[in-house]
Order: structure tokens, then C-alpha cells, then sequence
């Protein structure tokens, strides 16, 4: 009797554990941009960031409008379902990016395996160009990023808010 008590609470405990979510080691609030052909959006928000994972919560009015969760192999975000990252990229930004580059993006981190990477006093800076499907400038520099393609018409711009 005393082993079923026992193992019962276990699986109570095992089972609150579950539903508890994925724990965030750093949060920033932040502005942000962030226009595709599919959807624009320039408002405050927050990110949430852990060594595996992103979310960036955006807001309008004090009322959450949209939630974007990277993973390591899915992209969710509250328009749309769950999508492998290979797919977002086509849906959402363009199938000739490689398929981390917004999470490489929300960590300030170098795109295309840091190919045309110059550093700069303040961070680092990327201009990629291939004819007919992409000519990205790309900066990180004093708590901000900027990611601009002018062939497929993004822009993801975001500002760390003190």
C-alpha cells in the first residue's frame, strides 16, 4: 500500500513537472520590426531566451498579438502552425535562407557561416548578395540588429530596451 502512495505521488509530481513549459534563462523587453510579404508588425515585445530555444512575444496596446517560438528544428508562431524551419523559411521569409538564420538572427549571431563578416567597433556587419535571390545587409552593433533584404522585401529590425 504504502508503494502505490508512493509511486502515485511520484507520478503526480512527474506529471505537474510536464506541464510546467520550458523555463527562459534571460528575458528582454524589446522594439521591434519585423515586415515580410506575408505580414507586418513594428511594436514593443519581449524575448525570452534559453540555450536551445527563442520566443519573442510581440504587443500592441498592452495586448499580446503574437507569439514566435524557435526550437531546434520548428518555428511556431501564432499565425500559422508549427512548421519545420525549412518550411517557415519558405512560407514566411525566403526558401533560399538557410534554415537557422532567424534564430542566428534573434541571437545576434553571424548568418551563412559568417561569410562577408566584417567586425566593427560595436559588433559586426554582413552584406550577402545572390543574383535574383537575395541582397541582405545584415548589422549587429550596440544592442541592436538589423537584417534587411531588399530582393525578397524583409525587414527585421530589433532594439534592446533598457
Amino acid at each position: 500500500m504504502k508503494f502505490k502512495k508512493n509511486l502515485f505521488l511520484i507520478l503526480i509530481l512527474w506529471l505537474f513537472n510536464g506541464c510546467t513549459g520550458t523555463e527562459y534563462a534571460k528575458q528582454e523587453s524589446i522594439f521591434i520590426v519585423f515586415k515580410t510579404p506575408i505580414f507586418k508588425y513594428a511594436d514593443l515585445g519581449f524575448i525570452y531566451r534559453s540555450p536551445e530555444r527563442l520566443k519573442i512575444e510581440l504587443y500592441s496596446n498592452a495586448q499580446a498579438v503574437m507569439a514566435l517560438k524557435i526550437g531546434k528544428e520548428k518555428i511556431c508562431i501564432s499565425l500559422f502552425e508549427c512548421m519545420d524551419k525549412k518550411s517557415f523559411n519558405k512560407r514566411v521569409l525566403s526558401h533560399y535562407y538557410p534554415e537557422d538564420i532567424l534564430m542566428h538572427i534573434f541571437r545576434e549571431e553571424k548568418i551563412f557561416s559568417g561569410q562577408n563578416s566584417i567586425k566593427t567597433r560595436n559588433g559586426f556587419t554582413q552584406k550577402l548578395s545572390r543574383a535574383g535571390e537575395y541582397d541582405i545587409n545584415y548589422q549587429v552593433f550596440n544592442k541592436q540588429i538589423v537584417f534587411h533584404d531588399t530582393i525578397n522585401a524583409i525587414v527585421i529590425k530589433v532594439k534592446r530596451l533598457k
